[in-house]
């Protein structure tokens, strides 16, 4: 039996940083993202080999590993190694030979919850092979909890709910770990517009969001009023967006994403450089009125916010940096898996229906 999953990446149009703790616990946050057709992807294939094979092209890791009850976390596929340790504790799982393999549609530090979104992906691929009992709250928080509380791993919260739930959510984080996911209705005239006002530009550089992450926690606990009003300020701006979202309003949107980045610069040293300064500089004089960059900071996806009749322009202005621009679109569902049955003959093969 061969067993397949993919969940969406995600968009943070507002109130980014905010569901990280201890912002989170003490004063609680608001974010509002959607996802995008760009996915992280799991394949588990029972095997015969008596050994558990691991392709983690997502992670530039393959190997054999002896069949156990708990892979060594050697600093290699962190991710998926902790998943499978946390499931098989938690669930008493039966040893079965399988290969995993995992590959993603955008480079890890992309700023798009790669990393959130592989764990949902590989989750909702044992949930479909093992038929555990898990929905899309118990997933996400499983997900949260392999990634900052097993592995130690920096970051926040929303990455897991957006990749579970999919769509357009409001999401509000509370004290304990606690999360609500509001689903948004949003028009399809409004998407379209969206779609065709945001450009998608990455900078060539791929970041490790945990040093600014970590700075960000540190400047909230230690009370850096700076730090802590500008977050206030971010968080309120989810509000904000949700609104302009809902009822079409570009112009509010464009001007709440800009702000929100101004904002965002005020939390942490290392969330700009000139790599993405200079981004910015070319996508504003090409015709772009607002950006910010997606998730931490400090490279990765650039959001830019563009009137639909210079979107063409500001993508090839972008396009001669070391750079390259992404189309994508929004999308509704979230994980989702499914299954295949091999038949008698190898070139056949019979699909089970996805969850």
């Amino acid at each position: 039996m061969i067993i397949r999953s993919k969940a969406p990446l995600r968009l943070g149009l507002a109130g980014g940083g905010s569901d990280v703790s201890p912002y989170s616990d003490m004063y609680g946050g608001l974010i509002l993202n959607a996802t995008i057709n760009l996915y992280a992807y799991c394949t588990i294939e029972e095997t015969d080999n008596d050994c558990i094979q691991i392709d983690a092209f997502d992670a530039d890791y393959h190997a054999s590993l002896p069949l156990t009850r708990e892979m060594e976390l050697d600093g290699n596929a962190l991710l998926l190694k902790g998943t499978y340790n946390r499931l098989m504790r938690d669930y008493n799982l039966p040893l079965q030979a399988f290969r995993i393999t995992t590959y993603n549609d955008a480079p890890a530090g992309s700023g798009l919850g790669t990393s959130s979104t592989m764990v949902v992906g590989i989750l909702k691929a044992f949930v479909e092979w093992r038929s555990l009992p898990l929905g899309d709250y118990e997933i996400s928080r499983l997900a949260y909890e392999i990634e900052r509380k097993d592995l130690g791993l920096s970051g926040g919260k929303q990455d897991q709910y957006a990749a579970a739930f999919g769509g357009f959510n409001f999401m509000e984080f509370l004290q304990n770990d606690m999360v609500i996911v509001n689903p948004l209705k949003v028009k399809r005239w409004i998407i379209d517009e969206l779609e065709a006002s945001i450009v998608l530009y990455f900078t060539g550089r791929s970041r490790s969001s945990a040093a600014i992450i970590d700075q960000q926690r540190k400047n909230t606990s230690s009370g850096n009023t700076r730090s802590i009003e500008a977050m206030h300020r971010i968080k309120q701006s989810a509000i904000d967006m949700k609104l302009a979202v809902l009822k079409g309003d570009m112009n509010a949107f464009a001007k709440i994403l800009g702000q929100a980045w101004e904002d965002k610069k005020k939390m942490a040293d290392a969330i700009t450089n000139p790599i993405i300064e200079e981004a910015f500089q070319v996508a504003i004089q090409a015709g772009a009125t607002a950006g910010k960059v997606s998730g931490a900071g400090g490279g990765g996806f650039i959001m830019f916010f563009v009137p639909p009749t210079h979107k063409q322009e500001v993508v090839n202005a972008l396009n001669r940096l070391d750079g390259f621009t992404m189309p994508f679109n929004f999308t509704d569902g979230g994980a989702h898996g499914w299954k295949i049955y091999p038949t008698d003959d190898i070139n056949t093969l019979s699909y089970g229906k996805p969850d």
